[in-house]
């Protein structure tokens, strides 16, 4: 029978990649749902004729119930639907690339209906990290890695023993402002930081990639997809994105997954795994690149990434707090309140504002988030 999928995030660039995926490779799409982009929300609605489609923002429930009007689908909205859609009983597999701490609960409640995961969505992992796979465990589904690194560490631990994982090594494009001084931070415009060198996202994780807190966000993914102390975790500057993470092993070989910067990839991998299959994208050409670089982050001038490291060491609900107070402090600079450098800064001051607590519930996933949102807003009015 064809695999269906849920797509909660159908709208932004991991959405609209892994629809074209389902296309290529005849997927049924039961369900899709989108923050508040209506109308590309409707367009892909009446491509896959999906069963259900969902909107965050509940303002938009009635524009969204206007446009399918003529169409014979359930329209779901708020938090409530997006748990709905994650949890129907004719989903295969859910893919999860929502941006933000909206994509935890839905990706509790799909776990909790015996789905299959395949995350894009960084802050499951990052906030409630214990908690989610404490409950995959329990309830024995899968979950496949969409991001480039670590669909990438997935790929090259096929067929090897886990248990002979010395270390895995993370790469990083480094972002537009590699190799500039904290000194040359501090004039950096939203429009620099919005242009990155390889890839074409969304413009909260664009930012992440600017300031290296989307490399601290998948180094804390990364010890709890794949069971790391942080010690065993390395991350190297790769510019040219082409090595998107390798694994070394206890004889110190080292396995790397190299191909096209073009996220259709992993995408596939995730929805498709085992089977490989052709791809709806380029071929890699290693003499066209001709040389392939790597070298050390600079965690002194990128204080986001060094931030994240140190709260994932730490534990507990760090990394929830580091998290949240980087999503307010991104949505802070792109509404021009705070320069680029004070993102950086704000994020670190977290670790020294908040106590040690533990996550051991939802609950406790949102009260960190509350608190270092507060605080983060309270920041910025400060400046």
């Amino acid at each position: 029978m064809k695999k269906t999928v849920s797509v909660l995030g159908s709208t932004g660039s991991i959405g609209t990649q892994s629809l074209e995926v389902c296309e290529k490779h005849d997927i049924g799409v039961t369900a899709l749902a989108a923050h508040s982009s209506v109308r590309l929300l409707a367009e892909q609605a009446r491509k896959f004729r999906p069963e259900y489609v969902g909107i965050y923002n509940e303002e938009k429930y009635p524009e969204l119930k206007a446009e399918l009007a003529d169409m014979n689908v359930k329209i779901v909205c708020g938090m409530e639907g997006l748990c709905e859609i994650a949890a129907l009983p004719q989903t295969d597999i859910v893919l999860n690339s929502v941006v933000g701490m909206v994509g935890l609960l839905p990706t509790l409640t799909a776990i909790d209906a015996g789905k299959d995961i395949a995350l894009a969505n960084k802050e499951t992992l990052v906030a409630g990290g214990e908690l989610v796979m404490s409950e995959i465990a329990k309830k024995g589904v899968k979950l496949y890695p969409v991001d480039s690194e670590h669909s990438a560490i997935f790929q090259c631990l096929q067929g090897n023993k886990r248990s002979q994982l010395s270390k895995v090594i993370l790469t990083a494009s480094g972002g537009p402002f590699f190799g500039k001084t904290y000194e040359e931070l501090k004039s950096v415009t939203k429009e620099q930081a919005l242009h990155h060198p390889n890839w074409d996202m969304g413009n909260k994780i664009t930012i992440d990639s600017a300031t290296l807190m989307n490399k601290g966000l998948e180094f804390i993914e990364a010890k709890w997809l794949f069971d790391l102390e942080p010690e065993q975790i390395e991350i190297v500057v790769h510019r040219q994105s082409v090595v998107h993470s390798a694994v070394e092993y206890n004889d110190y070989s080292v396995i790397a997954q190299l191909g096209v910067p073009d996220m259709k990839i992993p995408i596939q991998y995730a929805l498709l795994y085992p089977d490989r299959v052709s791809c709806p994208t380029g071929r890699l050409s290693l003499t066209d690149y001709g040389r392939l670089t790597f070298e050390k982050p600079d965690i002194d001038t990128f204080r986001c990434l060094g931030a994240a490291i140190e709260a994932i060491k730490r534990g507990g609900a760090y990394p929830c707090l580091v998290n949240s107070a980087n999503e307010e402090a991104v949505l802070a600079f792109l509404n021009d309140e705070i320069s680029f450098i004070s993102i950086g800064e704000i994020v670190s001051s977290v670790l020294d504002k908040f106590g040690a607590s533990e996550i051991n519930c939802y609950d406790d996933v949102m009260k960190a988030d509350t608190a270092a949102r507060d605080y983060v807003r309270a920041a910025v009015a400060e400046r």
